[in-house]
């Protein structure tokens, strides 16, 4: 599917998140949007996205995270692609992250 269609799909959630005024507001509507396993497997995506921006070996992300190597091969397809998704959200977390301190133990 190609992401005009995607963005279709997911308009009316990209729509709410940008508006939501609080961390604690959007845990709140990711909650109940997402079950637990979801929650933990779009955080543990995460993860990986930023261990490989990190360059940690794709054995050593795998050991730490037990996601599939097809899998940390499709987050780096994406990392270093023209969206530019998973390399804003990091670049996010860095300037949040000098501030408070927040991620992984590599």
């Amino acid at each position: 599917m190609k992401n005009n269609e995607l963005k279709t799909y997911f308009d009316d959630i990209t729509n709410v998140l940008a508006k939501l005024d609080s961390k604690t507001d959007v845990f709140n509507f990711l909650r109940d949007l997402l079950s637990e396993k979801e929650i933990i497997e779009f955080s543990n995506r995460f993860k990986v996205a930023r261990m490989l921006e990190d360059k940690v070996s794709y054995k050593n992300i795998e050991k730490q995270t037990w996601i599939s190597s097809t899998t940390i091969a499709r987050i780096s397809k994406f990392l270093n692609g023209d969206n530019k998704g998973y390399k804003n959200a990091i670049s996010i977390l860095k300037s949040v992250s000098d501030k408070h301190h927040t991620g992984y133990h590599s």
